[in-house]
């Protein structure tokens, strides 16, 4: 073949294979600062660390979850949702009951895209401390407590002195989605048998939720 005619041949079957980016829309972006808690079901604002957050949540304190609500989105093929969460206090992992397992989930129209466990554990010398799944689901993974955590021994949620203390990850999800409406719902199944006030031994809590559409 003429070489001539080989290369724009070879040219655009490399670029044909390749998916680009058309646009981005920023569908959604609270910090909570302002009080907004529109399209949220179950919403409870609080403070943290010196911010507004949604939260705390927990399930055996009757306030285990919520739900935002998304109408009228733009075109788009993906999505992509983020935001920072909060794990408070004494999560104790993959332990079995009566502690645990400590189960938090993240739930885009009822699909699940995180099933998975926190642990707050001090890994001292020669003492055995719960693994957690995260950054992986839950079961069939064990990692050191707070594996892929932002920051670590913050405030705990009650106390703001002792052991309890609260970890901060940047959670990221990036999913085929063409819907014109989207449900986000985050959740936990927490297993606290013995604590006398459940909503201080552990809870969690999220902030700067940012959700964006993406057109290819």
């Amino acid at each position: 073949m003429n070489k001539k005619l080989l290369y724009p041949i070879l040219f655009v079957f490399m670029f044909s294979c390749k998916t680009h980016v058309n646009s981005d829309t920023v569908v959604y972006n609270n910090d909570f600062e302002s009080g907004n808690i529109a399209n949220i079901d179950n919403a409870i604002l609080g403070q943290f660390n010196g911010s507004a957050v949604l939260g705390q949540y927990n399930s055996n304190a009757n306030a285990g979850n919520f739900k935002l609500t998304l109408n009228s989105l733009p075109k788009h093929d993906l999505i992509t949702i983020s935001f920072d969460l909060y794990i408070h206090d004494s999560w104790d992992g993959n332990k079995t009951a009566p502690d645990g397992p400590d189960i938090w989930q993240m739930l885009v129209d009822g699909k699940t895209y995180i099933n998975t466990t926190f642990s707050n554990d001090i890994c001292a010398a020669g003492n055995f401390c719960s693994p957690q799944s995260y950054p992986l689901n839950y079961p069939n993974n064990y990692n050191n407590p707070k594996k892929g955590a932002y920051k670590i021994n913050l405030p705990g949620a009650c106390s703001l002195t002792g052991s309890n203390t609260t970890t901060q990850y940047k959670i990221t999800k990036t999913f085929t989605h063409t819907s014109s409406t989207l449900v986000l719902q985050c959740l936990d199944k927490l297993v606290q048998s013995n604590a006398p006030d459940q909503k201080c031994d552990e809870s969690w809590s999220v902030d700067n939720i940012n959700i964006k559409a993406t057109t290819l």
